[in-house]
């Protein structure tokens, strides 16, 4: 393997004549003598074997060389910051590594908006994401292979956090037939039409909600694929409402004027993987989450 000739101290002298403008400024910002500056430099220019530094009066300026090397090189120190960093989180007991599993009828703006604050608190933490729908989450906790879980149930054996309700919307294209009817509709008339239901990604003891009563029905894996059939006039569905809204709003998909059952709610929860065990960057993101969903309650 072969050694590199330079070290980052070395980069990091050439940094600091840059950013404080001299030899004799960085030597007071690194708490170093001038002298073992201007040794680093000259040291690292014979090394590299490229002028890097020209002196203008008293004042040191990069090279056109110096300055392609120097910028490469602060993307070094930066890795090696962030090296630093991940040892000491680890060291004080930090995951590297969270593992979030979010049930697909969580409302993806918030989910993005806790994330986002995450990387800000602690963006040498991983998180691996995946997507669920109603005993996906359960099996999740269960395989053990979540840290937290956002789910539509709380399982036996564990304490939750109530996050949101999610509100869903029974709603067809305004060109359905449904819709022609122009009346009150019935659960008979229901059952004459195209029903679309997104399937629950459990595979040990996946489970359905809500109302099920069509004998025509198109089973999909996603509430992305149950609203473009909707929109496209293949039938009716039960959609979250905060995916809907604009289209609500824009009338391209109308809600079904049902005597009953136009509306149906679903709570979700926050469970730990592993109660009484979450690492401090678990704990971390969950309040992260919890707070983002209070901030927009």
């Amino acid at each position: 393997m072969r050694i590199p000739k330079t070290t980052l101290e070395q980069w990091r002298v050439l940094q600091a004549i840059v950013k404080y403008g001299g030899y004799a400024q960085a030597a007071e910002a690194l708490h170093r003598s001038q002298s073992s500056v201007s040794y680093a430099v000259a040291r690292l220019q014979e090394q590299v074997e490229v002028e890097l530094l020209t002196i203008e009066g008293r004042k040191a300026r990069l090279t056109d060389n110096g300055e392609a090397l120097l910028a490469a090189a602060i993307d070094l120190l930066d890795d090696a910051q962030r090296l630093e960093q991940l040892a000491q989180s680890l060291g004080q007991g930090r995951e590297a590594e969270v593992r979030l599993v979010v049930d697909v009828a969580f409302p993806t703006a918030l989910l993005l908006q806790a994330l986002t604050q995450f990387t800000q608190l602690a963006g040498h933490t991983r998180v691996q994401l995946t997507e669920v729908v109603l005993s996906g989450a359960d099996e999740a906790l269960l395989n053990q292979s979540a840290d937290i879980v956002i789910g539509t149930r709380v399982p036996e054996g564990y304490l939750s956090n109530l996050l949101l309700d999610v509100e869903f919307v029974a709603v067809a294209h305004p060109s359905h037939p449904l819709h022609s009817l122009k009346r009150e509709l019935t659960v008979d008339d229901l059952k004459r039409h195209m029903q679309i239901v997104t399937r629950d990604s459990g595979t040990l003891q996946p489970r359905n909600e809500g109302w099920l009563g069509s004998p025509q029905r198109w089973t999909v894996t996603s509430v992305e694929t149950s609203m473009a059939m909707v929109e496209a006039g293949l039938g009716f569905a039960w959609l979250p409402r905060h995916m809907i809204q604009k289209r609500l709003e824009e009338g391209s998909l109308w809600p079904l004027p049902l005597n009953e059952g136009r509306v149906r709610r679903a709570s979700l929860y926050l469970t730990f993987g592993c109660p009484g065990q979450a690492g401090p960057a678990t704990r971390q993101l969950a309040e992260t989450i919890e707070m983002t969903v209070a901030s927009h309650a």
